[in-house]
């Protein structure tokens, strides 16, 4: 009896892969903690990621509540229960729509851009001539980009779920007359820890995966100009499903320890 295994060679590619960026992500953790930190190229990082993502994030989070309040209205109405649209409101954003939604426009937004950016420096032979002057490519460029995205994406998640909640207030304003006080009331009096602590925590391993993607798609890329859009566009793909994987974990987590 043959013992022997055939693998197909699209699995072995895709497994193959995960063991690269499961070695790309060790040395992350590898070079994180060493000297000399890259701190200016920290900030310009964040800076250039929060900056450059803000008004989208804004214009994003404000559809959201606009349009999560106009389809839940009449339901609510059917049932006589439109006073509980502002807590409905917050807890569903605040918990899932926004996290995910602004983690999905940030991986389109910044891991395209961080996958077409190194992509390009590696087709133009500047990681290598980095690594002949001496200078260590991966710290000055992965770990820098890693890091903001980690931290960057939590700050533009809250500012996103405070404008689609904004958003939602000025639909209930204008459909029920709801003033700014009683609504905002309403929002703060029903929210608790366990709607505001997971939620926050998830954000951060999305900026991660975020980072470690679009760095481990553009660093890796290959020679040509083609390279260049394939590394962007899979930094996208792969990032999308690993927010979702991550959700899902983050969703069950949270089950076990508040339910």
């Amino acid at each position: 009896m043959n013992a022997n295994i055939k693998i197909s060679e699209p699995v072995q590619s895709f497994l193959a892969e995960i063991g690269e960026l499961a070695y790309f992500t060790q040395r992350f953790f590898k070079e994180v903690f060493k000297r000399p930190y890259e701190f200016k190229e920290f900030l310009r990082q964040c800076y250039s990621m929060g900056n450059q993502s803000l008004l989208l994030v804004a214009v994003t989070g404000f559809i959201i509540g606009l349009v999560f309040t106009l389809q839940s209205r009449p339901t609510l109405q059917e049932f006589g229960a439109v006073s509980w649209m502002p807590s409905m409101v917050s807890i569903s954003i605040i918990r899932e729509i926004g996290p995910i939604i602004t983690a999905l426009i940030c991986a389109g937004r910044i891991g395209s851009g961080i996958g077409a950016e190194l992509g390009s420096m590696r087709v133009t032979e500047q990681i290598d001539a980095m690594e002949v002057s001496g200078t260590n490519p991966y710290k000055y460029l992965v770990v820098t980009r890693i890091l903001a995205t980690t931290f960057m994406i939590p700050i533009l998640v809250f500012f996103a779920d405070a404008i689609a909640i904004y958003g939602s207030f000025l639909v209930e304003n204008t459909k029920g007359n709801v003033s700014f006080l009683l609504y905002f009331n309403q929002v703060f009096r029903n929210l608790e820890f366990s709607d505001l602590f997971p939620s926050t925590i998830k954000t951060f391993f999305f900026g991660f995966a975020i980072g470690l993607v679009g760095c481990f798609k553009g660093y890796n890329c290959k020679k040509g100009t083609a390279g260049v859009g394939i590394a962007a566009n899979s930094a996208v793909v792969y990032t999308s499903m690993l927010l979702f994987i991550i959700d899902f974990i983050a969703v069950l987590v949270t089950d076990i320890f508040y339910n």
